[in-house]
């Protein structure tokens, strides 16, 4: 994962930054005035962000209302997936694993590749080619793709040493490296515009971790403290931004 200077060296468009800003509000809508005098900080001119929020309502980002831009569509679900990176939703683990197992017959490469993405979104892993697997440790409807594509398990294993297991379905030590790195950063006390950075990083991050009951996770898990240190970033961040944004 690039650091948050590797990004910060690499110029970040009108879309990005105003995606980004939108995001992190709760309700997820501010004034246009306050999004340029934003969208400033960022080196982007008032020109370029007005430019910008006209080509979003016509792709259905955003909407307009009042004076000020709300994220609208797609975007509301992606800001749903956001908030349950910080807070997903558990039960506790009886040592049962969900199965997912493709037996549809043909299907076209969009439908693959929409399974695929809804299957990641979903923490689950691919075992082999068209079975995935995870521990049965969240609390969640099952995607209306997966009813359509797969037969579903819940199944135990065997033989199998799960906590082996888990480590061959997903890089625990790659994670767990990259979330102490994002916690830090966030101690660290990043300046505003650092701060969109790394918490773009950091959701993209914990919407990357498996979730994996504490059974199977090695000693000193750090996902869970950056959660945590994330959800209260946020509340701050935005809180600072907005008042910026107001002056």
């Amino acid at each position: 994962m690039r650091s948050v200077s590797a990004y910060k060296a690499r110029p970040l468009s009108a879309r990005s930054v105003l995606l980004s800003i939108l995001l992190g509000f709760h309700p997820p809508e501010l004034p246009v005035s306050t999004l340029v005098r934003i969208g400033e900080l960022f080196g982007i001119g008032e020109g370029a962000i007005r430019v910008a929020l006209v080509r979003m309502v016509a792709d259905g980002d955003v909407e307009w209302s009042n004076k000020s831009y709300r994220l609208t569509g797609p975007l509301l679900d992606r800001q749903r997936r956001m908030d349950e990176a910080c807070a997903p939703r558990t039960k506790a683990w009886r040592g049962n694993w969900e199965m997912a197992v493709v037996t549809s017959a043909a299907r076209p490469l969009a439908d693959r590749v929409a399974l695929r993405r809804t299957m990641a979104e979903n923490r689950l892993a691919e075992l082999r080619e068209g079975v995935w697997l995870r521990p049965a440790n969240l609390v969640r409807s099952r995607p209306a793709i997966t009813v359509e594509q797969c037969t579903s398990f819940t199944t135990r294993l065997e033989d199998e040493d799960p906590v082996a297991l888990a480590r061959s379905l997903w890089k625990l030590d790659e994670l767990a490296a990259e979330a102490q790195r994002l916690h830090d950063e966030i101690v660290r006390g990043p300046d505003l515009v650092e701060g969109l950075l790394v918490g773009a990083q950091s959701f993209h991050h914990l919407q990357q971790d498996p979730v994996l009951p504490p059974e199977l996770l090695p000693a000193d898990w750090p996902g869970v403290k950056l959660r945590e240190r994330l959800a209260e970033f946020v509340v701050s961040y935005s809180r600072s931004l907005r008042e910026y944004g107001q002056e």
